[in-house]
């Protein structure tokens, strides 16, 4: 259902406190329904409407019965003004409002109701205590508990929870309800947007977090501008450009562009563009079709958790989503939140939210959320935190849906966040950007060599694509991130200018002498090159020959995705729930492959198998424990508890002589693999060879390199497997078919 206005039918006139009333009037009327209750009422509004919202609850308030609120025969209340004016004391404006409120207290009858327009400012918290002047207004108020006030918070101040605990009711008068906008759009104001009708949902975008009377005040520097022309459209949107500067405040919108400025990543922009841009590019197209507006925006996430490690540009990506959608940024700092005085936190919360809500479409990015949103009930920090996550829950669930905020927090440990925060309707996206891979740093590069402007050919970017596949301290603490990218950059440029040598083509040199004099690289020796391209070669060779082992994607000597220095990249798996024991075996084999190509072909072994070790050795024990796969222990469980049993994991309690046939049988597992991966690199030492000197010279292959490489090997291995299937079959023809299907069982174990 479309809700495009026909602009005839917009008001001609209309006053900042008829804005008020077209806008408020529903809120107006529950107000003073409450005070007609004796029930005091604090109004959560802007400073701008306060004066417009006192005149409107005072014509409600002498209506009586015949008022907007609608009590038929209610007695007229007395709203009485405490602001100060009149009063003659010394001190400041809010001395002389305290001294009055002190003196109509006393004075007030049953049907007066006391209104505070400044009750934020005299009682604002202040280093985590009440103040002076917030002591002498509850001392004021307390003094006659039957009083019936009024009192008005900015969203912006915070007061104290003795303060607002004194007022039974709350209401809060902030932004815009998209549904009442055209009513305080005139006429000659739409027909610059619009020739013949006006759509309220293209304005409100840049208008839902400001008050009635503010949006009047921008609407109006309006008028001199010429009508709509079909021909020319962008005159609209210009308009547009002109209304969003005026609700910026003190915010701007980056100019970050996902495509151009963001380097690699394909996979993090796709769920970006997936999940949230297209969306909200969707609801765009859409015009004024309330319906399915309403339809899309209920699937926008409003809640972002970008995880990784610093510096891989989270920040950076939350400024690209924010360019995309022409909203604002507001970056705050986790632990700068945090004060050491009661409720300071938390006022610091409401500040940036009612900032964002202000200059709506807004990002509000919350950098290292893991220090003050950590899970409740653990017990960790000052506490303050828990009260942190209370507001921010708070703060988050208080949008109306039509509002265009979106919350992202960026995070090295997600796991620590409360759970309450990853729920439906708040961070329900959760996307991990990880340390940049290969692809992801040369396309990093390329932005940077472009943007400075360095003359740096393919083949050196390549080269330095390689040199940053590593860790970028000799601590091993980090490794090279975008900004390390960044800062390698300029050093190059810096060190171009320096010498007088802009227009000078980068060589390897310059490179080298950047990345070593910023970032202390420990460089990799000629020699270790060759053993690691021996023992990912070994690996590689064991898992494209054996028949039942996992194939290889790529074989790397580069580092890049892991956290090695080279790996083999596995393809993923056809059968992901049901693996047998033949596969099991082949992982054990395909685990010794490094380690056995450098003894054999080094003559020594490096400690690069660490890893390698562990996992063939825990393989072989879950055979044996939890399995039942060893010939001597026979189909039986040997392990208690775990996530199943519950308790802690381990050997269960057996005898000393199950001990050491348990010991026995892991041990037959193991040697067995790594003889067969000796027999295996010893048969093909030739492919072996050529995958290895490969991979010095291009430091990563692709499956299909490895396979051409293979190819005498895989011819080989795949004459052998036949010659085995044509003697099983002429076995079980002279058997006489018999026990077919336990035979080939039976098999499968022992063939390995």
């Amino acid at each position: 259902m479309s809700v495009d206005l026909p602009i005839d039918g917009l008001p001609e006139n209309l006053s900042e406190q008829e804005a008020v009333e077209a806008v408020y009037g529903e809120d107006l009327d529950w107000i003073v329904r409450r005070l007609r209750q004796r029930l005091s009422v604090l109004v959560e509004c802007d400073k701008a409407l306060v004066p417009c919202v006192f005149v409107a609850l005072r014509a409600r308030a002498r209506a009586g019965g015949a008022g907007a609120a609608g009590e038929v025969g209610a007695e007229p209340l007395r709203l009485q003004l405490v602001d100060g004016h009149g009063v003659e004391v010394p001190g400041g404006a809010i001395a002389r409002t305290i001294a009055q409120l002190s003196k109509v207290v006393g004075e007030a009858g049953a049907g007066d109701v006391l209104v505070l327009p400044h009750l934020d400012l005299m009682t604002n918290v202040a280093q985590g205590g009440l103040t002076a002047d917030a002591k002498e207004v509850l001392a004021a108020l307390g003094e006659n508990p039957e009083l019936t006030v009024v009192g008005f918070q900015d969203p912006g101040l915070e007061i104290p929870r003795t303060v607002r605990d004194m007022f039974e009711a709350r209401r809060a008068l902030v932004g815009i309800p998209r549904h009442r906008l055209a009513a305080v759009v005139l006429r000659r104001e739409a027909r610059k947007l619009g020739e013949r009708t006006f759509n309220p949902f293209a304005l409100y975008k840049y208008v839902s977090g400001t008050n009635a009377v503010k949006l009047r005040r921008i609407l109006g520097h309006l008028h001199g501008e010429i009508d709509f022309d079909p021909a020319h459209p962008e005159t609209a949107q210009r308009l547009y450009r002109a209304i969003r500067d005026m609700t910026l405040s003190a915010l701007e919108v980056p100019r970050v562009d996902l495509a151009r400025d963001v380097g690699g990543y394909e996979k993090v922009k796709e769920r970006l563009r997936d999940e949230v841009l297209a969306l909200l590019a969707h609801k765009d197209r859409l015009g004024a079709d309330a319906e399915a507006v309403a339809r899309i925006e209920s699937l926008v996430p409003r809640g972002i958790i970008l995880s990784g490690p610093p510096g891989t540009g989270k920040t950076f990506f939350a400024k690209a989503i924010a360019t995309a959608i022409d909203a604002t940024v507001q970056v705050v700092s986790g632990p700068e939140l945090k004060s050491k005085w009661v409720g300071e936190s938390e006022a610091n919360l409401r500040r940036v939210f009612h900032q964002a809500r202000a200059s709506a479409p807004a990002i509000i990015v919350f950098d290292e959320l893991d220090s003050f949103a950590v899970r409740r009930g653990t017990y960790l920090g000052s506490g303050v935190e828990h009260s942190m996550v209370n507001q921010l829950l708070t703060e988050m669930d208080g949008f109306r849906k039509e509002e265009l905020v979106l919350v992202v927090g960026t995070t090295n440990f997600v796991e620590a966040l409360d759970p309450a925060l990853l729920r439906p309707g708040r961070f329900e996206l959760l996307i991990d950007v990880p340390w940049p891979g290969e692809d992801d740093r040369r396309a990093i590069i390329d932005v940077y060599r472009g943007k400075l402007g360095l003359a740096m050919d393919d083949a050196v970017r390549d080269e330095m694509v390689r040199l940053t596949a590593g860790w970028a301290d000799e601590a091993g603490t980090s490794r090279f991130s975008g900004d390390h990218l960044h800062a390698a950059c300029k050093a190059i440029k810096r060190d171009l200018v320096r010498r007088s040598e802009e227009g000078r083509a980068v060589t390897r040199a310059d490179v080298e002498r950047a990345l070593g004099d910023r970032f202390k690289q420990a460089p990799i020796t000629e020699a270790e090159r060759r053993t690691i391209a021996c023992h990912e070669a070994g690996h590689a060779l064991a898992a494209m020959l054996l028949p039942r082992a996992t194939g290889v994607q790529k074989v790397s000597i580069a580092g890049g995705d892991s956290f090695t220095l080279g790996y083999v990249l596995k393809e993923v798996r056809h059968n992901r729930y049901v693996r047998v024991e033949a596969e099991l075996l082949d992982d054990i084999c395909v685990a010794f492959g490094g380690r056995v190509a450098e003894a054999m072909v080094l003559g020594e072994v490096s400690i690069g198998a660490y890893a390698d070790l562990q996992q063939a050795t825990e393989l072989a024990r879950a055979m044996v424990e939890e399995l039942g796969m060893g010939s001597t222990t026979g189909p039986r469980a040997l392990v208690r508890g775990g996530v199943e049993g519950g308790g802690e994991a381990g050997r269960a309690a057996v005898s000393p002589d199950t001990a050491r046939r348990v010991d026995e049988e892991i041990d037959r597992l193991l040697r067995g693999q790594y003889a067969r991966c000796e027999e295996l690199l010893r048969r093909h030492r030739d492919a072996h060879r050529r995958l290895w000197e490969a991979l010095l010279e291009r430091s990563e292959l692709t499956r299909e390199e490895v396979k051409e490489l293979l190819r005498p090997a895989l011819a080989v291995v795949a004459a052998a497997a036949g010659a085995r299937a044509g003697a099983v079959a002429e076995s079980a023809v002279g058997d006489g078919g018999e026990d077919e299907d336990e035979g080939d069982g039976e098999g499968v174990g022992r063939e390995r």
